[in-house]
């Protein structure tokens, strides 16, 4: 009950600051850009970055060594300082 006592006010307060900056001059609001210009007419197709997937693939997979190794790395240091040791019986579960 408390919630929706509190969100009213708030709404309000918000809607006020939004009508007083929108009369101020000084701010400029941000629109989409969208598919039209003002006239109607269609804009023109957004060009397209060649080797695309090339680049995605060349992120993604040294990302995933890079992690490999850090993460073989941190369980070896665990185990040889005893820190967390796999126990035997854990591979027996058939």
């Amino acid at each position: 009950m408390s919630v929706s006592r509190l969100a009213y006010p708030l709404n309000v307060a918000l809607q006020k600051f939004a009508q007083q900056t929108a009369c101020n001059n000084n701010i400029v609001r941000r629109r989409m850009a969208g598919v039209t210009f003002r006239s109607g007419a269609v804009k023109p197709k957004p060009s397209e970055m060649p080797f695309g997937l090339l680049a995605i693939f060349c992120a993604v997979i040294p990302g995933l060594f890079v992690g490999a190794t850090i993460s073989k790395n941190v369980a070896n240091f665990l185990e040889e300082n005893d820190l967390f040791v796999p126990a035997d019986d854990d591979d027996d579960e058939d």
